[in-house]
């Protein structure tokens, strides 16, 4: 009699606050797409930074899924068995009595994406160890953790750099997100890379889909939409670049909310478009808020331009949000997943960058020519070069029908090996719990990319 397959067990890191970010929402809702899409029976549980254990759901093929969520995260209040502290200290206990842990002993598979960019110390070292812990975790409990498509430093501090190739080293597989991530891993491991194990894909939020708005939203916006002739010019401004602090913290030249209101005018003026501009990380009162920057933009346009004018209704999700950015004809982002939205659905875009990591992701597309680097452009110069970008946006539309889909189709690749991988790995049926499924001993070395000596243990 044949075996009844068991359910693969995962868990999945790296994608806090994703009701906030939608750019960490669009990886989440992305990779859960891609895993249950071809394991619907999964048993996956999302660590988010919420508390405790809860019941939510994600969306595939527009149906929602119900999934687990588990609190986690970096925090001072080390008695809530939410804080990685806490997990460690249960972990060298035995893991007995934390929740979290014992569904990180329970998994498969252990799936991070880092946020897709926070495996690095320029946002400053707490945000660091936040990305980190789940990583040391896993390893310490001898899970099999793959490293999804990311970006991998830079780094400024050797010790952190240091570590961080510890951890990767630790990982069975890890995927860098464009040429030049890959480049950074292969930098970051030395001699010890393995193409077997270390490969070069997509972001994944290439691959999510587009969803209808609920009502009103949907009775709105399509209204919106078709109310005129006129084409449609989506712009993204953030409010993390927009701020001194930010532009401070990255050493940037152009000042992104100045160059986003001339841009408009442009826009407005002289092309006859229509604009049309999206938040897209919405944490009220946090220093990065892309709304209050957005709704001010909205206010000084409204004011000369009336309804030519609109600002995207609050409640979208991430799926939801590319459903609007898919209806633009050209696009123009200061968030990486604002711009991946619009590039996945064949929309020309470009980017005010303040970091290398654009230039990798566009590239991933053949859309390099449409990074405009704030810390090297002046105003004058990233308006020269963004309406450079819309000018030749026709071309840009033609490229992105052929590289598009592509790069959709890479974005699955990550989601392949669950199965096959999980299979290799997987104890008898008769060795179940975590306490016999946690042992370096009961896993193949070659299999998990793992030794003993590779295990993290601090």
């Amino acid at each position: 009699m044949t075996e009844a397959i068991r359910p693969v067990a995962a868990c999945l890191f790296g994608v806090p606050g994703a009701n906030l970010n939608l750019g960490v929402g669009a990886l989440r809702a992305a990779t859960l797409a891609g895993l249950l899409a071809r394991e619907p029976a999964a048993q996956v549980t999302v660590f988010d930074d919420g508390w405790g254990q809860r019941r939510g759901h994600t969306f595939v093929g527009g149906r929602p899924v119900p999934i687990s969520l588990a609190g986690a995260r970096h925090s001072r209040r080390y008695h809530r068995p939410e804080s990685y502290l806490n997990m460690r200290i249960s972990a060298a206990l035995g893991g007995l009595g934390n929740a979290g842990l014992a569904r990180i002993d329970a998994a498969d598979v252990v799936l991070d994406v880092s946020g897709g960019d926070s495996f690095s110390d320029i946002y400053g070292e707490h945000r660091y160890r936040s990305v980190a812990w789940p990583k040391r975790l896993t390893l310490l409990r001898r899970r099999p953790l793959v490293l999804l498509p990311q970006t991998y430093g830079p780094f400024r501090a050797a010790r952190l750099r240091a570590e961080a190739a510890t951890l990767v080293r630790g990982a069975t597989m890890a995927w860098a997100r464009d040429p030049a991530s890959y480049a950074a891993l292969a930098d970051l491991l030395g001699p010890d890379l393995d193409p077997d194990r270390h490969r070069e894909g997509v972001d994944v939020a290439f691959g999510l889909e587009p969803r209808q708005p609920d009502e009103p939203a949907f009775q709105w916006l399509s209204g919106w939409f078709a109310a005129a002739p006129e084409p449609v010019a989506g712009i993204n401004v953030s409010g993390l670049i927009s701020r001194p602090e930010g532009r401070d913290r990255f050493g940037l030249t152009g000042e992104g909310y100045r160059v986003a209101e001339r841009l408009c005018v442009r826009l407005l003026d002289e092309a006859d478009h229509r604009v049309i501009i999206v938040p897209h990380v919405l944490t009220p009162g946090g220093t990065d808020d892309d709304r209050v920057v957005s709704e001010q933009l909205y206010t000084t346009l409204a004011a000369r331009y009336g309804d030519r004018v609109a600002l995207c209704p609050p409640g979208l999700d991430p799926h939801q949000t590319k459903w609007v950015i898919a209806r633009t004809d050209w696009f123009c982002g200061m968030r990486m997943h604002a711009t991946i939205a619009a590039l996945s659905s064949g929309v020309p875009a470009a980017i005010v960058a303040y970091s290398d990591k654009a230039r990798g992701v566009f590239a991933s597309v053949g859309q390099q020519r449409h990074v405009a680097d704030a810390r090297r452009l002046d105003d004058d110069a990233l308006l020269d070069a963004l309406w450079r970008s819309f000018t030749e946006r026709r071309q840009a539309a033609a490229e992105l029908a052929v590289q598009a889909p592509a790069a959709i189709a890479r974005a699955a690749a990550p989601a392949m090996p669950y199965r096959s991988a999980t299979a290799a790995i997987s104890m008898p049926s008769v060795m179940t719990g975590p306490s016999k499924r946690s042992s370096c001993r009961s896993r193949s070395p070659r299999i998990l990319g793992l030794s003993v000596a590779g295990c993290v243990s601090s």
